[in-house]
């Protein structure tokens, strides 16, 4: 069953009617979502549904055309900012498909995105050893050794490396909200595990998550406030667990989507 909502909690993120193209094809099409800090939504749909437009939309990636619609997030027009300032006030993007980068040791990747973000918010960056210091503490609950931090960012990773990577990052970043669109493809249950554990650790009373995922399986460990379905572009059902069930035994077709889809 749905939690129950929390009266109590602020808005963080609130979508209303957006509407988005991408090479002249409507993709999101009256969208609506609204997120209150400490909470956990869940989203789920058929293939090309809108789910990863979606997550690129609120980081801001180029080469989606926002025809209508607003997006506030604490407070602030999200559509306004920068990729960059929107990850320095809160925000955390987790990759379907973490990208390489050659010649750039993860360790001072990551180092360079906290500080990154320490300098926009007016606070001390670290130094070399009060970052080791910091990390070390983290990676022992990541399942995540010192040889991985001195590799190339994501280069000759596995799937559950660089997932577990991913939600290092998450970690040491602290966002206020984290987009993690199918945190879930391709791991074992061991990397599934891990990374679930890593997701539970950042919930706190003021931070929240978007879980785009296909599969029940990461709901065995993260349990969501709220699971919404989506179909042709637009929130049709929202619900709890009851709706992931329907899933499994009937698939997309035992929810009758297009009958959702009118009321």
């Amino acid at each position: 069953m749905v939690k129950d909502h929390k009266e109590s909690s602020l808005p963080l993120l609130s979508i209303n009617s957006l509407q988005v193209s991408v090479e002249s094809n409507i993709i999101l099409k009256d969208f609506s979502l609204s997120v209150s800090e400490g909470e956990v939504h869940v989203i789920m749909g058929p293939n090309g549904s809108g789910k990863s437009t979606l997550s690129h939309v609120l980081a801001g990636k180029d080469g989606y055309n926002i025809i209508d619609g607003k997006i506030d997030f604490n407070g602030e027009d999200l559509l306004s900012l920068t990729p960059e300032e929107r990850a320095c006030k809160g925000m955390f993007l987790g990759f379907q498909y973490p990208v390489e980068i050659p010649g750039v040791p993860s360790g001072t990747f990551l180092k360079e995105a906290v500080n990154s973000v320490r300098k926009y918010r007016g606070e001390a960056e670290y130094d070399a050893m009060q970052f080791l210091s910091l990390i070390k503490d983290v990676c022992k609950t990541m399942d995540i050794s010192d040889q991985m931090l001195r590799r190339p960012l994501n280069v000759g990773f596995s799937g559950g490396e660089k997932k577990r990577h991913e939600i290092l990052q998450m970690a040491l970043l602290e966002p206020s909200l984290a987009i993690l669109d199918e945190t879930d493809s391709g791991l074992d249950i061991d990397a599934l595990r891990t990374v679930a554990n890593g997701i539970n650790g950042l919930l706190a009373p003021n931070r929240s998550v978007i879980l785009i995922t296909h599969y029940q399986r990461m709901l065995e460990y993260i349990k969501p406030d709220f699971i919404h379905i989506l179909y042709e572009g637009k929130i049709v059902l929202t619900g709890g667990m009851e709706l992931v069930e329907t899933l499994e035994k009937d698939g997309y077709a035992g929810l009758e989507l297009d009958s959702a889809k009118k009321k």
